[in-house]
């Protein structure tokens, strides 16, 4: 059949290009997603308005069958579907749990489950769960040294705290599995390694649904506020949409209602929240294009570095901006320098004639503080100086925004 060369056939071939290249691949044949449809099913839960596909650009993800309109419940999962800490209570680990001391963390207890249930292999009745779990995660903690070492410096801080953590969680976390040696004929110790317990971890921090604070005495007084949503968490994340998501007390399913229309066998996003990609990255494993809520960090050497050498109060106002926790956290945005940048930028504008005594606790943090350096000028242009430098200093280092393009 001979090609059109009209304008129609021009239109209609775009048309035809941008429906394919937004339009995913469906995957529910695959015999994975079979076996968690049907794992499903017996526990309550059938899902009409969604189907498991491939997408262009963001992976696996859910795709809608049908045309789904703004305040519509997209998936409603059933409580029977959820695992939480209730799960892990009533499992072989709930009598090991309660007698240990000090009482172990809500995650803890999520993350032994998923390695114990891992290793369970075929034995385990969440096997089609845990399935279709990625294998591997792209947080930082999960990257080789080298590759962080490329990050820009506030976001390498931020991952090399967050290896810390993960460490320091498995280091306590050894005499919790040694106890549970009776469970197991091999040792706890090729059980639990670390890269088990990193994957488990990982698999919590990325995939979990926020549910309402419970408190039990067999736990730590950490928030027991995360619950993993089997096929709910397929779901990828959008900054452009929203959602409202809870657990239904009434239903006792944990639904998701949709604020926008989504056309059929377009993917169907969520909102993991107004997070820059720094905190996608971090929490998440990935960043996102066009993100809205995207900045640029600025650390403390290069806040330094763009501000005049000879100012001998320098050391003094470093210290109050970090006694006051405003040496982190210092961005640009889409809309320009955030209104902590601009703080911190006033005080390190201030002449050593305007800097008053370093305040103290009562004073209630920087901005009182701030407030006081003010008011102390007589002079009524004392009051409004401040930000006229910093705005200077900012159109002044235009270098400053060029220096960091890594949206």
């Amino acid at each position: 059949m001979k090609m059109g060369r009209g304008r129609t056939s021009r239109i209609r071939r775009r048309k035809l290009f941008r429906s394919s290249v937004s339009r995913g691949v469906n995957e529910s044949y695959k015999p994975e997603f079979i076996e968690l449809k049907k794992w499903l099913k017996d526990r309550k839960f059938e899902d009409t308005n969604l189907i498991p596909a491939c997408f262009p650009g963001t992976g696996r993800g859910l795709m809608s069958k049908t045309s789904l309109q703004e305040g519509q419940v997209i998936i409603s999962l059933p409580e029977t579907c959820l695992l939480t800490t209730d799960t892990v209570i009533r499992s072989y680990l709930g009598a090991y749990i309660a007698k240990w001391r000090p009482p172990p963390s809500p995650l803890l207890a999520l993350c032994t489950f998923l390695v114990s249930e891992k290793h369970a292999g075929d034995q385990s009745v969440w096997k089609p769960y845990l399935e279709i779990l990625p294998k591997a995660y792209t947080c930082p903690v999960c990257l080789e040294p080298e590759v962080v070492n490329l990050f820009p410096k506030p976001l390498r801080a931020k991952a090399e705290e967050q290896r810390a953590r993960v460490r320091e969680f498995f280091s306590s976390s050894r005499g919790f599995f040694s106890s549970l040696q009776p469970l197991f004929s091999e040792a706890v110790g090729s059980i639990f390694s670390y890269r088990a317990l990193l994957w488990a971890w990982c698999t919590v921090n990325t995939r979990a649904v926020y549910v309402k604070p419970r408190r039990r005495r067999c736990f730590s007084a950490e928030p027991d506020t995360c619950a993993l949503a089997p096929y709910l968490d397929l779901l990828n994340h959008s900054p452009h949409v929203q959602v409202e998501a809870a657990f239904n007390e009434e239903t006792r399913c944990y639904e998701i209602r949709t604020a926008s229309s989504c056309r059929k066998h377009e993917e169907v996003f969520i909102c993991y929240g107004p997070h820059d990609n720094q905190r996608l990255l971090l929490e998440y494993g990935f960043v996102s294009i066009h993100n809205p809520h995207a900045c640029v960090y600025v650390s403390e050497d290069i806040l330094v570095k763009y501000l005049p050498s000879t100012d001998k109060q320098m050391n003094k106002k470093i210290s109050i901006l970090k006694d006051h926790d405003f040496i982190e956290n210092l961005t640009f945005g889409w809309d320009g320098p955030s209104w902590r940048l601009l703080t911190a930028l006033k005080l390190l504008c201030l002449e050593a004639e305007e800097l008053l005594p370093v305040p103290p606790p009562a004073w209630k943090g920087l901005s009182a503080y701030m407030a006081a350096c003010c008011l102390v000028q007589a002079a009524p242009s004392a009051r409004v100086h401040y930000l006229a430098k910093a705005q200077y200093m900012l159109e002044k280092n235009t270098s400053w925004r060029n220096h960091f393009r890594y949206k």
